[in-house]
């Protein structure tokens, strides 16, 4: 499964073999393989005007919008690495993720300039790329865009020392340049793709073009049911600067010539149902959350699903019940994965027409796996333990982190994910616990530490220690326990204070306070006794 291509060989293959086919839609509007083609070489030339060199950063800070893919595939062609960023990040989680990937340039959505500006000037970034969400349309018939946005053209006012782009203008400028072609090898970084990992520091998991690749192909090799060339039409909801919903919709779906129809705000359930109703879905990619609040929208249940035939969940567990209500539905059942950042992500999936609830499937081709114990030997089938996976979708490593690195990843290739497992012998694997304190709410990874970090920098707070609880909304929320100072805490104050530094679904829902928090021997908290 080991690969010599890169992403634009995919790329071209598909843009050139079905030309006329939709690539992408969302917002009323349709984006077909020869305009993505057209456009984001037009933005890669813009790229390479302005003076970025393969192996610069360029981060990427919009929801799932047009834009995305033709700055994707721009930025790649132009041999720029790509940082996703979350839209929904603070100034705080910015700065650290801009900074420490040494990002060059930026492309946002206009709606994040105001949040967005004052960590560009302190980031190093040179240049930034505007977005506006409908500005494609006249570039998609050969036309000309608008002038440039008043809030954008403000930002320009107000600050001369970093250049400012219209997306529209970039594309525009672009296709009039000439282009030198970049030489871009399998092993060649293509992404940052910052995680916590086990610790909550945020590092950048490096994925090459080859991990990328590879992990297209084992997907659809695994899926191919579900993958059939130039005949799916998929629904995006997940964003794509996740990364398995990067790589199911940009990689898998692209190189088949297939529609992605991309979903901008999720939770804008009759935007949703909008954008869904006008084709014939063959296929939905989401998480539990997301499926629920579908089942309870009166507006869905009443569309007509007989084309659906195939439904995959990953990111967070899925609900038994959840699960039988999508099938009663739908007729489908629900194939949930298993997939890390650091594997590109797709380690295990449950294959069409072969799926096994309550698994987590069968590992995808190439892949190997093995549980270990606390002193690394083999347990075998049958036992559970933390599950370890080699195969040529493991990243590279951490972004100039050597040490954290070596902690999960051994010299022969095996990475530790962390995970609880057990490996059935029919080869489908259960997750039976997943990283220790790690907190999943509605699919994304909230790590104990960092918000236990941003808390204990308020001045009523002590000490803290924060853990998941069962929700039944998001599956499970933040739960802050707290030591505070005397006089007591005002926990309104405090979340108040937290939406400041993290993003939404890093706020605990709940807050207590106790007198003490339980600790070992040593003064290490025992977040279990709290659980």
């Amino acid at each position: 499964m080991k690969t010599s291509e890169h992403i634009l060989q995919l790329f071209d293959n598909a843009c050139n073999s079905y030309p006329g086919n939709i690539a992408f839609s969302g917002l009323g509007q349709e984006l077909i393989y020869a305009d993505l083609q057209r456009l984001s070489m037009d933005f890669a030339r813009f790229l390479q005007s302005q003076g970025l060199q393969p192996g610069e950063r360029i981060a990427m800070q919009m929801p799932n919008l047009l834009q995305y893919p033709i700055a994707i595939f721009g930025a790649l062609r132009a041999g720029l690495v790509v940082v996703n960023t979350n839209p929904l990040y603070t100034p705080r989680e910015l700065r650290h993720q801009f900074t420490d990937a040494g990002v060059s340039a930026l492309v946002v959505v206009d709606g994040l300039l105001a949040s967005t500006r004052e960590v560009i000037a302190e980031s190093g970034i040179r240049k930034v790329v505007v977005a506006t969400p409908l500005e494609l349309q006249p570039l998609l018939s050969e036309g000309h865009g608008g002038a440039v946005s008043a809030s954008v053209s403000s930002v320009m006012a107000a600050d001369n020392t970093i250049e400012w782009f219209n997306f529209d203008e970039a594309l525009r400028r672009g296709a009039d340049l000439p282009w030198q072609p970049v030489a871009i090898a399998a092993h060649d970084l293509a992404m940052l793709q910052y995680t916590g990992g086990t610790t909550g520091v945020a590092k950048g998991a490096m994925l090459t073009h080859a991990n990328l690749v590879a992990n297209r192909h084992q997907v659809v090799e695994h899926c191919a049911k579900i993958f059939r060339e130039g005949q799916e039409i998929t629904v995006c909801p997940l964003p794509l600067y996740h990364i398995y919903a990067f790589t199911v919709t940009c990689l898998a779906m692209v190189s088949r010539g297939c529609h992605s129809v991309l979903i901008a705000n999720p939770r804008d359930l009759p935007s949703l149902v909008r954008e869904i109703r006008p084709y014939p879905i063959t296929g939905f990619v989401g998480i539990n959350t997301l499926f629920n609040a579908l089942l309870h929208n009166e507006e869905f249940r009443n569309l007509d699903l007989s084309s659906l035939n195939s439904t995959t969940s990953g990111g967070m567990a899925l609900n038994t019940e959840i699960a039988r209500a999508w099938k009663e539905l739908t007729g489908i059942q629900i194939a949930e994965g298993y997939g890390l950042t650091e594997t590109a992500p797709v380690v295990l999936s449950n294959p069409p027409g072969r799926v096994h609830p309550g698994t987590v499937g069968l590992a995808v081709p190439g892949t190997e796996l093995k549980v270990i114990d606390e002193a690394g030997v083999d347990l075998g089938l049958e036992a559970v333990g933390e599950l370890c996976v080699r195969g040529p979708q493991v990243m590279k490593g951490y972004w100039q982190r050597p040490e954290a690195t070596a902690e999960v990843l051994s010299v022969d290739g095996w990475l530790r994910t962390g995970d609880m497992a057990l490996i059935q012998t029919d080869g489908y694997v259960r997750i039976v616990d997943r990283k220790k304190d790690m907190i999943v709410v509605s699919g994304f990874n909230v790590y104990p530490n960092e918000v236990e970090d941003v808390a204990c920098q308020h001045p009523q707070v002590v000490e803290c220690a924060a853990i998941g609880v069962a929700d039944e909304d998001s599956g499970e929320a933040v739960k802050l326990y707290v030591v505070a100072e005397p006089g007591g805490l005002n926990a309104d104050e405090l979340k108040t204070y937290l939406r400041t530094q993290l993003t939404g679904y890093k706020i605990p829902k709940f807050i207590e306070q106790i007198d003490a928090l339980p600790k070992s021997n040593v003064g290490k908290i025992l977040r279990r006794e709290l659980r």
